[in-house]
């Protein structure tokens, strides 16, 4: 069966409509505002950003639908079949940092990508995921985040989630700090091995259950009580997440290198981060709590 694009691309833009609907609720405060974007070189966007709110710092949840007639050495490094060929990539990426430290950054996305040539058939892929970053360790939430992803990946098969929740634990790894960025979730790329219309709905299955999992667990610890110790804690981790987003994010290299909308690439990013010169925390802490007994990879869901 030949991929339906449009129904993909539709689907793509309903998603970015919902969760923007149920973040805003969920903040209480501000809602996102929009920005439309083209791209020269083929394509555009809708990014939509979520600027100090009353629980969201900073979110931003973006459409991409890029196309080309040649692709980046990014992308036909490690598939030189796809030289000579168009493609069309779309998307629905999103990241969100909240105010309170006890609240995770989480991040998802959920994409199609398609290369085509006269006379030949398509190479086409599904691609997506999400995973949480706490700055304070709770088990509970962890255990419900990867509970959610579990139930969206069963009906397709016993060996979905345990595959890409390794991949997610391999892939958002911080090489040079030797440490996970966050506590995981899911990842998967080149995902075709369905076919057509069952990848397309585990992909569907993966997008729709990413509020699922963030809703509650930011509901439960919007309202916990936090000081300036926390924030300062929150803010030294961020810098991790914007060490692993400059440095191995795929996303961001392949946005950067087909010429992609900068603002948008960038929205990641956090509005607010420090470093500090070789700082440990306290031995015993719940600062060092967060590396000793939840960013090493382990079972949540048994």
């Amino acid at each position: 069966m030949q991929p339906d694009k449009q129904a993909v691309k539709a689907y793509l833009m309903d998603l970015q409509d919902r969760i923007c609907q149920e973040l805003a609720e969920e903040d209480g405060g501000a809602g996102f505002v929009e920005d439309s974007w083209q791209r020269e070189a083929g394509g555009g966007g809708r990014t939509r950003v979520l600027d100090n709110g009353v629980v969201i710092e900073k979110g931003g949840v973006n459409f991409s639908h890029v196309f080309g007639g040649e692709l980046p050495a990014s992308a036909t490094a490690h598939r030189p079949e796809l030289a000579g060929r168009s493609f069309e990539a779309m998307g629905v990426s999103l990241v969100i940092h909240p105010k309170n430290p006890y609240v995770p950054t989480s991040h998802a996305n959920v994409r199609f990508f398609i290369a085509e040539k006269e006379g030949e058939d398509p190479v086409w892929w599904f691609g997506g995921g999400y995973d949480l970053t706490p700055y304070y360790g709770n088990r509970e939430d962890c255990v419900f985040w990867h509970q959610t992803a579990k139930q969206a990946c069963d009906p397709f098969g016993d060996d979905i989630y345990p595959r890409f929740k390794k991949w997610c634990d391999e892939y958002f790894y911080l090489k040079h700090r030797d440490e996970a960025r966050g506590v995981g979730g899911l990842f998967f790329d080149d995902f075709n091995e369905l076919g057509f219309e069952q990848s397309f709905a585990f992909m569907r299955a993966v997008g729709d259950s990413y509020t699922k999992a963030y809703r509650p667990i930011m509901a439960a610890r919007k309202e916990v009580a936090f000081g300036e110790r926390e924030r300062d804690f929150q803010l030294y981790r961020r810098g991790r997440y914007v060490e692993f987003n400059l440095v191995f994010d795929r996303g961001t290299l392949f946005g950067l290198q087909t010429g992609g909308r900068t603002e948008s690439i960038l929205m990641s990013l956090p509005p607010m981060v420090r470093w500090e010169y070789n700082w440990n925390p306290e031995p015993g802490s719940p600062e060092a709590e967060l590396t000793e007994a939840f960013l090493p990879h382990q079972d949540w869901v048994k």
